[in-house]
């Protein structure tokens, strides 16, 4: 299994890399409209669509979407304050399942919930191509997510009790969390440090980094809420040794909109 992860590693990253940092524009939304799409292809499957056409016209469903934000450029904060409304939404099914399943388990609720978590992640990447310092935004964006990720796996192994969320992931743990959150914590002070910051950019560089890590974790939880109703492991086998696309971008489609939304409430851009 790690030789087989590795060696998907080892091809799909010069594309990833190539994708994220080299193209810009159309081509760039293209490229992660391409990637979202295979999601909702993907998503269709824990909606419980089983035939490959209801999945195929699911994610064709969202490639149209992503076409019209794309050619409506007006819509993308609405898009993303959509998103963020969503994610708080989300934390609060998480922490009420399986009793919140109630609310979500017929098949039009789950596509919708579904368009929530891509639409967003999409618009966001978009956006930032389009802002300063464009590729150090999504840079900054997934070294957050994976610091905390990483984080989290250490501390949890080593300090891991008490459960997180034991209806929904019985493997993640509070020690977890905030071994998580205190790695992009020391990243984020180091960075600050570097690029001499002032005391109140810092200040509020580390409680974005604290909202960005914790909705992170609130993503994460939610696709695996929605595999543990479903009965899957994972969200596909696109990526032998790694599961589906969906299953390694849950993190992101939570991070990217709210780290958007606070990016422009800082007034880094324009929506």
């Amino acid at each position: 299994m790690l030789k087989q992860r590795i060696i998907t590693a080892l091809v799909l990253l010069p594309f990833a890399l190539g994708g994220f940092f080299l193209l810009d524009g159309g081509l760039f939304a293209l490229f992660i409209g391409a990637v979202v799409s295979l999601g909702g292809w993907e998503w269709a499957r824990l909606a419980g669509f089983t035939a490959q056409a209801q999945r195929v016209a699911y994610a064709a469903v969202v490639a149209a979407l992503l076409l019209v934000l794309y050619l409506l450029p007006v819509l993308a904060p609405w898009v993303l304050l959509v998103g963020v409304i969503w994610w708080c939404l989300a934390t609060l099914l998480v922490l009420g399942y399986p009793a919140s399943s109630r609310y979500w388990t017929g098949a039009p609720s789950k596509m919708l919930i579904g368009l929530l978590i891509l639409l967003p992640a999409w618009q966001g990447l978009v956006l930032f191509k389009q802002w300063p310092e464009a590729n150090l935004l999504i840079l900054t964006v997934m070294v957050l997510v994976w610091g905390a990720d990483i984080g989290a796996y250490f501390s949890g192994k080593r300090f891991g009790k008490r459960k997180l969320a034991p209806q929904v992931s019985p493997g993640k743990s509070w020690e977890g969390v905030w071994g998580g959150l205190l790695a992009t914590l020391l990243i984020c002070a180091a960075v600050g440090f570097y690029r001499d910051w002032t005391l109140t950019e810092l200040l509020l560089a580390l409680v974005g980094t604290v909202l960005i890590v914790l909705v992170s974790v609130v993503g994460d939880l939610t696709e695996s809420m929605f595999k543990r109703q479903s009965g899957v492991k994972d969200s596909s086998n696109l990526l032998p040794g790694h599961g589906g696309v969906l299953d390694r971008i849950d993190s992101l489609t939570a991070a990217i909109p709210v780290f958007a939304v606070l990016l422009w409430l800082a007034g880094w851009g324009a929506l």
